[in-house]
C-alpha cells in the first residue's frame, strides 16, 4: 500500500515538471567541472550553480589545511559537542567568529553547528517558545520556515521586504517576546533584506532580529564579514546565523549573538545538544578560510565578483531589450545570485536542458522553492569565473532567445 501511494505521488510530481535527480561531480568544485548526468555520461560543464562564491572550495591552502587537520585530529569528532566532540579547533573557530562580530554585537559569543539548516532550526525553535511571536519574512529559506513549524510560538508572516506591514504587525502584537526572522540575502532572488529598517523596528518594539546570512557571509562587507558589516549595524538585539559551506568553501555553520542567547542555545537547542559535532579537521581548515576571506586575495575576489555581476546584468538587460516578446525577467540583485525568471516549470527546464547540452550547467528552480509561475534559472557567479565565462553564458542565452522567438513567429 505504501509503495503504491508513493508511486502515485511521484507520478504527480513528474506531471508538474517538478522531478529532481542527482548528478555526480567527478572533479573539485570549480567553474569548469566534470559532472555525470542522468544519462550516465560525464561531461565537462561550465557551472553557474555553485554557492562557492569566493572560489575557496578547491583552493590549495584549504586542501592543505584540511589534510593537516586530519593529521592532527583524525577523522570524525566522535560525539556531540557537549559530550566529547568539541575540540580545540572548534573553539578557535568560534572564538574567531565572536571576535569578528564583537564590533556589531555587544558581548558576542559564537556557537558552531554542523549545517546552516540545523543552525536555523535550532535558533528559531529554541527561542520561539510559547511566550514569543515570530514575524517571518515571506521569502525566508526553508530552514527558517521549518524552524517556525517546530517552534511553539505564534507565527505571523509579513510580505517580502515590506517594512510598513511589519511595523503594523509589531505594533499590534501583545507577545512578551517578539522575534523578527529574515534572510540577509534571499537565496532564490539575490536581493538584500532592508536590515537597517528591520533593526530600527526591533529597537522600537522591543524585538529581536534573527538574520540568516548564509549568502552574505564572505561576500558582503569590506572584510567579507557579511551583512552586518555591509550595513554597519550595531545592537545586542542582533542574532546572526552564517553557513561555512558557501563562500567559506568548507562546511558547517555558526550562530553569533549576545552571550546570554548563545548560552541558552547551548542548554536548550536540541539540534545542538543531540547532533554529533562537525569533524575537527574541517574546523582546523576553516581558520585558513577565514584568513583568506579577510586577506587581499579575498578583497580582490569580492571586487572581481562585483565586476562579473555588472557584466552579467548588463548583458542580460541588453538581451531582454532585443527580445521583448519573451516573458523573461531579470530579478534585481546586488549579489552573485542573479535569477532569470522564465515562468513555467516546463519552459525553465527545457531552457536549462538546452544550456546543459551546450556545456553550461544553470539549474532550473521551480515551486515550491519559488512562487508558482516564477520558475527561473538561478545563475550564480563565483570569483573564479572569468569575463569570458560570462560571455559564453550570454551567447548561449542569446541563441536560445532567438530560437524561441523564431519558433513562436
Amino acid at each position: 500500500m505504501l509503495l503504491e501511494h508513493l508511486n502515485s505521488k511521484l507520478r504527480a510530481i513528474a506531471a508538474q515538471d517538478l522531478s529532481r535527480f542527482l548528478r555526480e561531480a567527478e572533479s573539485p568544485t570549480a567553474p569548469h567541472q566534470w559532472v555525470r548526468g542522468a544519462d550516465g555520461i560525464a561531461r565537462e560543464l561550465l557551472m553557474f550553480c555553485s554557492n562557492d562564491y569566493l572560489g575557496l572550495a578547491a583552493h590549495p591552502r584549504i586542501a592543505e589545511a584540511l589534510a593537516e587537520g586530519a593529521r592532527l585530529y583524525g577523522g570524525g569528532s566522535g560525539a556531540s559537542p557537549l559530550v566529547s566532540g568539541h575540540s580545540v579547533a572548534h573553539k578557535r573557530v568560534t572564538d574567531t567568529l565572536a571576535d569578528w562580530f564583537s564590533a556589531h554585537i555587544p558581548k558576542a559569543r559564537a556557537l558552531g553547528f554542523c549545517t546552516g539548516y540545523m543552525a536555523n532550526l535550532a535558533v528559531v525553535s529554541a527561542l520561539g517558545d510559547g511566550d514569543a511571536e515570530i514575524f517571518s519574512e515571506a521569502l525566508n529559506h526553508a530552514s527558517l520556515i521549518d524552524g517556525t513549524r517546530l517552534a511553539k510560538a505564534r507565527v505571523t508572516r509579513y510580505g517580502h521586504a515590506d517594512v510598513a506591514e511589519l511595523r503594523a504587525l509589531l505594533a499590534a502584537s501583545t507577545a512578551k517576546i517578539k522575534l523578527i526572522v529574515t534572510d540577509a540575502v534571499f537565496s532564490m532572488d539575490g536581493d538584500i533584506a532592508p536590515l537597517p529598517q528591520l533593526l530600527a523596528l526591533a529597537e522600537e518594539f522591543d524585538a529581536w532580529l534573527i538574520v540568516d546570512d548564509a549568502h552574505g557571509f564572505g561576500v558582503l562587507g569590506q572584510r567579507g564579514r557579511g551583512a552586518l558589516e555591509h550595513f554597519d549595524l550595531h545592537s545586542e538585539r542582533l542574532i546572526v546565523v552564517g553557513t561555512l559551506g558557501k563562500a567559506a568553501g568548507l562546511a558547517g555553520a555558526f550562530v553569533v549573538a549576545h552571550e546570554t542567547i548563545t548560552e541558552y542555545l547551548l542548554q536548550a537547542a536540541r539540534n545542538y545538544i543531540f547532533s554529533t559535532a562537525s569533524p575537527p579537521a574541517i574546523e582546523h581548515a576553516l581558520l585558513t578560510s577565514f584568513e583568506l576571506i579577510e586577506s587581499e586575495l579575498g578583497q580582490a575576489r569580492r571586487a572581481h565578483l562585483q565586476a562579473l555581476q555588472q557584466q552579467l546584468a548588463k548583458g542580460i538587460e541588453a538581451l531582454l531589450q532585443r527580445h521583448r516578446g519573451l516573458p523573461w525577467q531579470l530579478a534585481p540583485s546586488e549579489t552573485p545570485v542573479r535569477p532569470l525568471i522564465v515562468g513555467g516549470n516546463a519552459e525553465v527546464m527545457q531552457l536549462a536542458a538546452r544550456l546543459e547540452r551546450e556545456g553550461l550547467r544553470v539549474p532550473g528552480i521551480r515551486p515550491p522553492t519559488v512562487p508558482k509561475g516564477e520558475a527561473r534559472l538561478r545563475i550564480t557567479l563565483c570569483a573564479t569565473h572569468t569575463a569570458a565565462d560570462v560571455d559564453r553564458l550570454l551567447a548561449a542565452l542569446e541563441a536560445a532567445a532567438s530560437d524561441m522567438e523564431r519558433a513562436a513567429a
